[in-house]
């Protein structure tokens, strides 16, 4: 820490003297010229990306072009500016400086854009990509300026012992960004492995969830393992935090365990997989996603429920498209004692056939189902493969497929029909 007043000292003194002014002004008008024309230029990207909405090479250019403009041009302006005081025999050391801090600027502003853009869509890289290059760039900074020693001297003299492990300031940074750097990678490797699996014709679409969720646990786990033992600490020692998480896990956390393991139950007997229709009590609708905690079942309406794993388990579920995605559907009419029955059943059957969702194979079949009080009772019954598109409008069409071929046919749907006797 003594060693940062002398530094400071040797660092602003310079400044106090005609070569610093000339220096400092010189700086001025470049931080003004690049933020006008970076505000320029952002304001052109955001046109064009609006114009254009392929994620091609043009859209990667105009990013990373955004991110890097500023401090590339500020670097590009420094440089000139240091030429041009050589020339007048003006001593150029805040230009030495700012040169190569602004070009190490662009280059990791560049480079996380670019690996962020290679591994895909990552939310949390681009939520912290600003701050990442930004913690980068001062390491950068303080080992330009010849701190980074003194610096971590000071953070590894603050801290505080645990049983055997020393912790520092140092030491805990030292954790996060090693724990943040393999979690990154781990989760680049996660997407890229579900990315592969989804391209597989050999794996089923249960396989598919499960290997990316089988293989995010694993690499997660080795993901913090890794960071512990970089920063020095036993691993042994995490014992009693084990069996203080497995006692949490057995009174507090049961249910969201239950859940997990009943997700990963799930996977592996393969009894619920994306793109099944089910029933789940009163919820009727097809599954759109697997998670390690519940699943999404969206219905007819558009709307999604989350149900938890456990009720999967537990309760009883109707899967209509476990082994056979083919669903019969059965629609009752009733016609007249005065109507042929096997003229209506025909009528019936062409306009069953006459639907474009109504599976040819298995046919659809007329039964007689009973002689009714009313009427004779007859029983259409058809085939489809596509439930999750909805049952109730392939009901309505045959129905008015029914009704016109009847009114065209004169065959009469009988209505309930009392004879009242009055005894005087």
């Amino acid at each position: 820490m003594d060693a940062f007043p002398p530094l400071l000292k040797q660092l602003l003194s310079p400044l106090m003297t005609i070569a610093g002014a000339w220096q400092l002004g010189l700086v001025l008008v470049s931080l003004m010229i690049a933020w006008y024309a970076d505000k320029r230029w952002q304001a052109f990207i955001v046109v064009q990306i609006g114009q254009d909405e392929r994620r091609g090479l043009k859209r990667f250019a105009l990013r990373g072009s955004g991110r890097v403009l500023l401090p590339l041009l500020l670097a590009i302006l420094f440089a000139a500016e240091r030429g041009l005081l050589l020339q007048f025999g003006i001593k150029v050391f805040l230009f030495d400086i700012l040169i190569p801090l602004f070009l190490s600027l662009a280059v990791i502003r560049l480079s996380l854009y670019s690996l962020r853009r290679a591994y895909g869509p990552s939310p949390t890289l681009r939520a912290f990509e600003g701050l990442i290059s930004l913690v980068v760039w001062l390491v950068v900074a303080l080992h330009l300026f010849g701190w980074l020693d003194d610096m971590l001297k000071a953070m590894d003299s603050v801290g505080f012992t645990l049983g055997k492990s020393r912790f520092s300031v140092l030491s805990i940074s030292q954790f996060i960004l090693v724990a943040g750097v393999f979690i990154v990678a781990a989760s680049w490797t996660t997407r890229w492995i579900e990315q592969r699996a989804r391209r597989s014709k050999v794996f089923s679409p249960t396989m598919q969830v499960g290997l990316a969720k089988f293989s995010k646990v694993i690499l997660y786990t080795v993901a913090i393992l890794i960071a512990l033992n970089s920063v020095g600490i036993d691993l042994t020692s995490l014992a009693v935090f084990g069996g203080a998480l497995g006692v949490g896990l057995g009174f507090g956390l049961q249910r969201i365990a239950s859940n997990f393991i009943s997700g990963f139950i799930l996977l592996f007997d393969r009894s619920i997989r994306p793109g099944d229709v089910i029933t789940v009590g009163q919820r009727f609708g097809w599954v759109v996603a697997l998670h390690a905690r519940y699943i999404v079942v969206r219905d007819r309406d558009g709307v999604e429920t989350l149900i938890p794993n456990e009720n999967l388990i537990t309760s009883e579920v109707t899967n209509w498209s476990y082994s056979d995605r083919n669903v019969r559907v059965k629609i009752p009419v009733s016609i007249s004692y005065n109507d042929d029955p096997r003229q209506a059943m025909d009528l019936m059957t062409k306009a069953a056939n006459a639907n474009n969702r109504v599976l040819s194979d298995p046919a659809a079949q007329v039964r007689l189902r009973q002689f009714g009080d009313n009427g004779i009772d007859l029983e259409l019954r058809l085939w489809l493969d596509d439930p999750e598109q909805g049952v109730g409008s392939v009901v309505s069409d045959v129905n008015l497929a029914i009704w016109d071929a009847f009114k065209e046919n004169n065959i009469t749907i009988p209505f309930p029909q009392r004879d009242v006797h009055l005894i005087k």
